[in-house]
């Protein structure tokens, strides 16, 4: 069986880890290779960070992103309405919530993972398996460690 407890330690304060990860994503959309901004450009037009416009215009605009665009969307992917009512709120939080950040930036490439199409899937496998799960836009995966 799979551990189901999270196999990494919690970073001192989510509110600076996002703000890391922020700057980490504004990195990638302001990138010349197209792979490492695009997932990011479709992230802030999915948020409705910007105004309305195309992804073709936002890759052509991408030099004029400001780390605020980029809190602006992880705010808005944790549910909140701006950035500094996230920034209050999220120390709070349980480690879980930026979990996702975290499978982002890589502190999870250690471990073995399942992907699965929705939380529901992930979760009906981790009751036979095991495994921490962590939901990632629809989709989820298990972090498999062993016990």
């Amino acid at each position: 069986m799979w551990s189901t407890s999270c196999p990494i330690a919690a970073p001192a304060s989510h509110g600076n880890y996002l703000r890391e990860h922020a700057r980490r994503l504004l990195r990638l959309a302001r990138d010349g290779d197209t792979s490492a901004s695009m997932p990011v450009l479709r992230r802030l037009l999915a948020a409705r960070i910007l105004p309305a416009g195309g992804l073709a215009q936002l890759h052509a605009r991408r030099a004029d992103l400001q780390l605020k665009h980029l809190l602006a969307l992880i705010a808005a992917e944790l549910g909140y309405a701006s950035w500094d009512a996230c920034k209050a709120a999220i120390d709070t939080q349980p480690d879980a919530v930026i979990d996702r950040y975290r499978l982002d930036a890589g502190a999870f490439n250690d471990f073995e993972k399942n992907w699965f199409a929705n939380e529901a899937e992930a979760l009906d496998w981790q009751r036979a398996h095991g495994g921490y799960v962590v939901r990632y836009g629809e989709q989820a995966v298990a972090i498999l460690k062993r016990e």
